[in-house]
């Protein structure tokens, strides 16, 4: 502890007035506020200079914090600091910061160092920060820096927040690696709030863990010194995932209290609104959210070798619900979910879906999405014949009770495959299809039975055979005969008891030809089914 003067100023140091009052509000738990009386100059990001009157030396401040002086009696020991210059460079790398710290609109000159530093609560709200070094910071409550801006980049690469890490509006440029804020292997007690958010650099959570929520509703992510603006593999969210829209108050600045503004909850109709953006790729592969991903109203703006990459994603809900990516490529394969929420104008054309591996249970489209336009989207994500979408997608629908859709895609999918198939193959898929429909129509093979056993009765009735055996065939029956050629393997007694020659002969091989074809097709059909292909 710090050896204190009687009036609790320390010894060994030349405090300047403003340092000597934030000693003072510290032991007493108040906010030492050096603003400015003209509003303009409160700005720490501002073009303004902040002289020696509104300045604490970072030497000073890391003695209070880490050595400080004992709280008045019936205080609470606390920095608050509004509207205050920190000079030089405030390093507390290691430390242990006891009290509660609370900065407002205050400047830092030099970078923030706290790394493997441990605090209780730490805000920084609405400061100017040129760098924030805290890579496995530790807190027992919240980091708060919402509406803070950071010039060279935040850095809390396996940092531990106990309950919840609050970025709301920040703004924060990149690090001379191009990254705007390197969070891999952090680990958030609660909620991670980043909503209004400006990032310019890659936003990294690479194996991240969040206990609750993830918001970066309404945020705006830009990174044309990469590939990608979101960069989050393996990243876990207990909750929900939010790549929204968010509802903005009238009040932009309401005080100190989250949410800053932000109205929360899905916006209600009339609300001015901030969509999410995302100016570059995306990636969340591998990662694990327990209630749903939600991409309503997002807007992906990629280069055509950037990807909004959702391999191998697991979640009990994806909301598909922004706009349609103009370039760039969606990819969702190995990608798991229970439903699918999604429209049919979210997602990309031809060459812009790739689903290979895609499990999905239930669709729930919102606005139309009729089957045609389902179709195509299976299309689109397989340039190349793949059964393996069609065959997701008529399960999914099978197991909804819509059984006649379901036989419509696995038809779409004999049709696809057809495709692929050399000449004969080819020659032999169209008739299965013109005959019926692969199988999935058996009831054209009863149609096409009745029209040539009508034709065929109707040219016989008119033709009078010799029998093959004198006094031992039965009596000529043109109906009886005609359908004994058109159905394979079974006998009626007609079609060998008759001698036919000329056209009747053709006539009467051509029935038995179509009849095996028939059969042979419906058979084919029905194996289909039976495998529920």
């Amino acid at each position: 502890m710090t050896e204190q003067t009687d009036g609790g100023l320390p010894h060994g140091l030349d405090l300047t007035p403003a340092e000597e009052g934030m000693w003072q509000a510290f032991r007493q738990g108040s906010t030492h506020d050096l603003r400015a009386a003209e509003h303009e100059r409160n700005d720490p990001d501002g073009p303004h200079a902040w002289g020696p009157e509104r300045s604490v030396r970072a030497a000073v401040l890391a003695r209070l914090l880490l050595d400080g002086p004992p709280a008045l009696p019936g205080r609470v020991a606390a920095l608050k600091l509004n509207g205050v210059r920190i000079t030089g460079r405030l390093d507390l790398s290691g430390g242990t910061v006891v009290p509660y710290v609370e900065l407002h609109n205050c400047r830092f000159d030099q970078q923030l160092l706290l790394p493997e530093c441990h605090f209780t609560t730490l805000r920084l709200v609405g400061c100017a920060i040129p760098r924030l070094e805290a890579a496995r910071l530790h807190t027992e409550g919240d980091l708060h820096l919402p509406r803070s801006v950071i010039r060279h980049g935040v850095r809390l690469t396996d940092a531990r927040i106990g309950t919840d890490l609050l970025l709301n509006q920040v703004v924060v440029r990149r690090d001379r690696h191009g990254v705007s804020v390197a969070a891999d292997g952090l680990t958030v007690g609660q909620d991670l709030q980043a909503e209004m958010m400006r990032s310019y650099g890659e936003l990294s959570l690479r194996g991240a863990t969040v206990g609750a929520s993830l918001s970066l509703r309404g945020s705006a992510l830009h990174n044309p010194y990469g590939r990608r603006a979101l960069n989050a593999p393996q990243l876990t969210v207990e909750r929900t995932l939010y790549l929204t829209a968010v509802g903005i108050s009238g009040s932009a600045f309401p005080g100190g209290t989250p949410p800053y503004g932000i109205t929360p909850g899905t916006p209600e109709r009339g609300t001015r609104v901030q969509r999410f953006e995302c100016h570059g790729g995306a990636r969340l592969d591998d990662g694990r959210f327990g209630d749903a991903v939600d991409l309503s109203e997002a807007r992906f703006v990629m280069q055509q070798d950037q990807e909004l990459s959702l391999r191998r994603l697991q979640t009990p809900e994806l909301r598909f619900l922004g706009d349609r990516p103009e370039r760039g490529r969606v990819v969702l394969s190995g990608a798991r979910v229970t439903n699918l929420v999604d429209r049919y104008d979210s997602w990309p054309g031809p060459g812009g879906l790739t689903m290979a591996g895609f499990f999905y249970e239930n669709l729930i489209p919102l606005g139309r999405f009729p089957l045609p336009l389902r179709l195509e989207w299976v299309a689109a994500a397989t340039p190349e014949y793949a059964p393996e979408p069609y065959e997701r997608l008529a399960s999914a629908l099978r197991d909804s009770g819509e059984d006649e859709d379901a036989r419509e895609v696995l038809l779409a999918k004999q049709r696809r495959r057809r495709e692929t198939l050399p000449l004969a193959g080819r020659a032999w898929g169209y008739l299965q299809d013109w005959a019926v429909a692969y199988g999935y129509r058996p009831g054209r093979a009863a149609v096409w039975m009745a029209v040539l056993w009508a034709l065929g009765t109707l040219y016989f009735s008119h033709q009078h055979f010799e029998p093959v055996k004198e006094n031992e065939g039965p009596a000529w029956n043109p109906e009886l005969y005609t359908l004994d050629l058109l159905l394979p393997v079974v006998d009626l007694g007609q079609g060998l008891a008759w001698k036919t020659t000329g056209l009747a002969q053709w006539l009467s091989a051509a029935l038995i030809l179509l009849g095996w074809v028939l059969a042979t097709t419906v058979a084919a059909g029905a194996s289909r089914l039976l495998r529920r292909q």
